[in-house]
């Protein structure tokens, strides 16, 4: 992929496949929440039984660097087509989001 990589081209990306199969009908919010969830979960899986020092090395091991890329890029997808469908700018999102973090929890 040559093209310049940003949120609205891979959204454009994941609307074409999605259209190409068909699958618009199931790309509800209520469906593309449960499947965000699950794709989170097999992060997490990823984790669950790592101490705090195997954690932060879990990228050294080619296997496991590979399946962490694979449902990150899994919860981004299903999180880039929720916003799709319910019309959310994520990037304005979380830059409004870190905006009431800065208040609510101000540096000392």
């Amino acid at each position: 992929m040559t093209e310049h990589l940003d949120v609205a081209t891979l959204q454009r990306r994941l609307a074409e496949f999605a259209a190409a199969r068909d699958w618009q009908p199931y790309h509800t919010p209520k469906n593309l929440v449960s499947a965000l969830s699950v794709e989170a979960s097999e992060l997490v899986e990823i984790f669950q039984w790592l101490t705090p020092e195997e954690s932060a090395r879990v990228m050294d091991e080619p296997d496991t660097a590979h399946r962490v890329t694979d449902e990150v890029a899994d919860v981004l997808a299903y999180l880039l087509q929720l916003c799709e469908v319910l019309g959310i700018d994520p990037l304005a999102a979380l830059d409004a989001k870190i905006d009431r973090n800065e208040r609510r929890f101000p540096a000392s």
